[in-house]
């Protein structure tokens, strides 16, 4: 398996962020993380990735547990943050290149790379330009860009759509999705329609809690809209 999440908890004080939950992710998943602001997606994301430690429990991403193998770990992670990090004085392919080079990669082979992630996000009109003068939607696809450059096993992204406009936000969605037929993808958002758009499944966490981790098949055997069971579970307006 791609992920594994055991029994994990981060406490903050006397708040907790995210409250014994265990799930898995298989090879080649496509799974939507949904819950409201607040409710433990990015924190969870964040300790995947190492940028955190977790209060208790433990994850494994293809087989190397975070803590005790955390650049193994990373080799195998592409990870777009909530607020995408990015040098906008630098062009694109400078970018790459950069990103690239961290990850120990150089001369034909990032030249290569670089070419497939740029027609694989779709930046090829854009590839020759600063970074600042790109729309919000292109650097969200130049962070994706970064966070594939390495070709990781398991991408996770964080609320990789936010605050683009509804164009934007089909292209990304339709990017996502391609990638997904050779990655497991992990994304967090708290918009269903994200999920119905990409989402082999769906785990809804609330408060630090899993509420419900089930195929998006299943969910709508229930008879119930995708929007009435988000509601029910997390007690959250789902339009955004």
């Amino acid at each position: 398996m791609s992920i594994k999440v055991q029994n994990l908890s981060k406490i903050y004080g006397k708040q907790t962020a995210v409250n014994d939950i265990s799930f898995e992710v298989q090879k080649g998943e496509i799974v939507g993380f949904l819950g409201p602001n607040g409710a433990g997606k990015s924190t969870t994301m964040k300790i995947a990735t190492g940028y955190i430690q977790a209060t208790s429990g433990s994850i494994e991403v293809c087989g190397f547990d975070v803590q005790e193998s955390p650049m193994k770990v990373r080799q195998n992670i592409g990870y777009l943050p909530e607020h995408n990090p990015l040098y906008l004085d630098m062009y694109v392919k400078e970018f790459l290149e950069f990103v690239g080079g961290v990850y120990g990669i150089s001369g034909k082979k990032l030249k290569d790379r670089i070419s497939e992630v740029i027609d694989l996000v779709g930046l090829g009109l854009e590839q020759k330009k600063k970074i600042g003068q790109l729309s919000k939607g292109y650097r969200q696809r130049v962070g994706l860009a970064q966070a594939l450059i390495h070709d990781p096993q398991v991408l996770i992204l964080d609320e990789p759509t936010t605050g683009l406009d509804p164009n934007q936000l089909t292209e990304i969605r339709a990017v996502i999705k391609n990638i997904g037929k050779e990655k497991t993808v992990i994304f967090s958002t708290h918009i269903m329609q994200e999920v119905e758009a990409i989402c082999d499944r769906v785990i809804i966490i609330n408060h630090g809690n899993i509420v419900t981790d089930s195929s998006l098949v299943d969910l709508q055997k229930t008879g119930n809209s995708m929007e009435d069971i988000f509601k029910k579970l997390t007690n959250f307006s789902v339009h955004g």
